[in-house]
């Protein structure tokens, strides 16, 4: 089964109904999440296996300095007291990078799909929430949204809403232009690649006009940028954000 359901497709539904929700599907971007979670996973695996204190080996040496540099990202910009935050940020940055990077292999990247931003965004607001109640309780969270006159409270929850939903509409809107971006020019280059070498006599033109050969090698310029660049780049700055959103909330008195 392959339906195309706003642009996340459904390969199958399993027997199961859910309150609310109906059938239970499995689509494109959970297949291609939990391969994700399988290669962050299995790198995770690798690289810390076999650790040593003295004598060590190059992977190990890579391990560490991947460690050592999610400390400093996190201590530095939250400080000493959120030292535990670190697997947290530093698994959100490596599920991102893998998944915006995915598209390399030609699959749709799970960050191509707002339904994947969305839920990392709900987890920090929870996250951001709880550090805020945790510093002037529940009254006190309460209370902020009446600062500093109690009529602006409707659209102090307006804003506090907004932070999820702007975290989650960033990411999402920089990987998907990408990926619309490589879609439409390879059909372009098809396209130019027809027209071309459909000028050429005979039936050497009739078959060549149907080999999109501009297609190999001038695409990969783009990729570099919206694969690379701007897929690492994302998500640096989705976790920038999520430690400096909980870091406030933390400060806030």
């Amino acid at each position: 089964m392959d339906i195309d359901i706003s642009g996340a497709r459904i390969f199958f539904e399993l027997p199961i109904d859910l309150p609310l929700l109906g059938p239970l599907r499995i689509s494109e971007t959970l297949l291609v999440s939990w391969l994700v979670i399988l290669i962050v996973t299995g790198l995770c695996m690798w690289l810390t296996h076999d650790l040593k204190t003295e004598n060590i080996s190059k992977r190990q040496a890579v391990a560490e300095m991947l460690v050592e540099m999610a400390n400093n990202f996190v201590v530095g910009n939250m400080g000493e007291k959120f030292r535990y935050f670190v697997p947290f940020v530093a698994g959100l940055f490596a599920t991102s990078v893998v998944s915006n990077l995915i598209g390399l292999l030609g699959l749709r990247s799970p960050t191509a799909d707002l339904a994947t931003e969305f839920a990392w965004a709900v987890v920090v607001f929870i996250m951001i929430t709880a550090q805020k109640i945790k510093v002037g309780g529940v009254g006190g969270y309460l209370l902020d949204f009446t600062k500093p006159i109690p009529i602006l409270a409707p659209f102090n929850v307006l804003s506090e809403l907004a932070t999820p939903i702007g975290m989650a509409f960033r990411h999402f809107g920089n990987i998907l232009s990408g990926v619309v971006i490589n879609a439409l020019l390879y059909a372009a280059l098809a396209v130019a690649s027809s027209a071309l070498l459909g000028l050429l006599p005979g039936v050497l033109g009739d078959v060549l006009a149907e080999i999109p050969i501009l297609d190999v090698g001038v695409p990969a310029i783009t990729s570099v940028y919206f694969d690379w660049v701007s897929g690492v780049l994302q998500a640096f700055i989705f976790c920038m954000l999520t430690v400096m959103f909980i870091a406030n909330a933390a400060a806030e008195e």
